[in-house]
């Protein structure tokens, strides 16, 4: 799996890197935790939190759900900017760095949140969230460099194949702590908040062997005389905007792409509270959960890159998208407390999680003219990994308005099967020579 150039190599890294925020932040420990510190702080008031005074309730069980979708809100404002600016500069790298490490140092404050300091922590989750989103434009914008068309499935598979290794790697770690803190001598709440700062310690340890092994690039446009990076970025957004109708097959497989990756990032970052919230699963049971589907995710990317290779991207997604559809609908009927009925919704997940966002990413890469990798994969970002907004907000008011957590996610179906009709329509091959670029051999 560990092939390629070093600068491959290297970047297959950042993805081992921030696999910890996606697997134990994200899937795993704070979903729950920050729940139940928000209903800690809602206790006396009916299961309310009034953060922004009377008028505006918000349901304690809603509250994460509701902090996931702001930060993907503030994105769609800010990355796109991030992406133009660093077309004006040589610091995609330094940026994508800067970024990541203000992630990291925000999971790594994620160990002092407990009690009922519930805004601390949706602070904590924004800024991580945030940052998180932006390390991952300038990351994604990377792979048209380093791979040629025909590998770029390849190298966008095996990045979050060696991904779904990390992240499982921590979660063994973590794993293995949570289910003996009695035994050393901690209270629970203290094992889960040193579980997400190792998140962030993770990714210290090794997101420098990306920063190491990826080149320095150049800006591809110079600044106007009196013209600031910033004013530029703007500018250049707009420019990006006004451009991207002449590439009506990019923009359309975009749109499919924002509603099924929504129904995507939403299923990752609220099956851990649907499985105990809803479903009443122990926390060891979500763990182990969650790391078999690290696992069987690595075999999934790999397998599906394999499907593409015979019969192309755009259709392994396709199938990739009814089983999503499939898993939705059938959330809702899992008995309550069977471990082994959740245990085969992770497995049917982990299969079709990898390729679809592999295929994907690596599809989107033939769509976009060259040299405009940023401010386009700064668009595409808006949506991937835990960076959706839309979904997430429905799933919080289905809940706030129905108290069942399984007709939420239930739900969520429904961005894959518009997210499926609008892919059917996208036309591959002239998609990619409307953007100029060479078409692999299968499409």
């Amino acid at each position: 799996m560990f092939k390629g150039t070093r600068e491959q190599r290297g970047w297959y890294f950042f993805d081992w890197a921030v696999s910890a925020y996606s697997t134990t932040v994200g899937a795993v420990f704070l979903g729950p935790y920050l729940t139940s510190i928000a209903e800690a702080a809602a206790k006396d008031t009916g299961g309310m939190l009034y953060p922004f005074g009377p008028s505006i309730p918000i349901a304690a069980g809603s509250f994460y759900a509701y902090m996931t979708s702001l930060s993907v809100l503030l994105q769609v404002f800010f990355l796109p900017i991030l992406g133009a600016v660093a077309d004006y500069t040589s610091l995609k790298r330094r940026m994508m760095g800067i970024f990541a490490y203000i992630s990291t140092v925000a999971v790594i404050l994620m160990f002092f949140m407990q009690g009922t300091d519930y805004l601390f922590g949706g602070i904590l989750y924004l800024v991580a969230n945030l940052t998180f989103g932006a390390s991952m434009v300038f990351y994604n914008a990377f792979l048209p460099e380093i791979a040629t068309p025909d590998e770029r499935d390849a190298v966008s598979s095996r990045g979050f194949a060696f991904g779904y290794l990390g992240g499982g790697l921590l979660l063994i770690l973590n794993l293995a702590l949570f289910l003996s803190y009695e035994q050393i001598g901690i209270d629970g709440g203290l094992a889960v908040r040193i579980c997400l700062a190792s998140a962030g310690v993770w990714m210290a340890i090794f997101i420098p062997i990306t920063l190491r092994s990826l080149p320095n690039t150049a800006a591809v446009h110079d600044l106007q005389k009196g013209q600031s990076v910033v004013t530029a970025g703007f500018a250049q957004l707009g420019e990006t905007l006004r451009n991207s109708v002449r590439y009506p097959q990019t923009l359309l497989f975009l749109g499919a792409y924002l509603l099924y990756n929504d129904g995507v990032q939403t299923v990752i970052a609220m099956s851990s509270t649907f499985g105990t919230q809803e479903l009443g699963m122990e926390s060891q049971t979500l763990i182990i959960t969650i790391l078999m589907v690290q696992f069987v995710a690595w075999f999934g990317a790999l397998g599906f890159n394999q499907v593409a290779r015979r019969i192309g991207a755009k259709k392994s997604i396709l199938i990739s998208l009814v089983v999503w559809t499939s898993l939705t609908v059938v959330s809702y009927f899992i008995v309550k407390g069977s471990v082994v009925q959740f245990l085969l919704l992770g497995a049917g997940i982990a299969v079709v999680l990898g390729g679809t966002q592999a295929l994907s990413r690596s599809l989107f890469a033939q769509m976009i003219p060259k040299g405009k990798e940023s401010e386009y994969y700064s668009l595409y970002e808006v949506s991937e990994r835990g960076t959706s907004w839309i979904g997430p907000l429905v799933f919080g008011l289905v809940y706030q308005f129905t108290n069942s957590y399984r007709l939420a996610l239930s739900m969520i179906g429904v961005f894959f099967v518009v997210g499926f009709l609008l892919l059917i329509f996208v036309n591959v091959r002239r998609a990619i020579n409307e953007a100029g670029n060479e078409a692999p051999v299968v499409v």
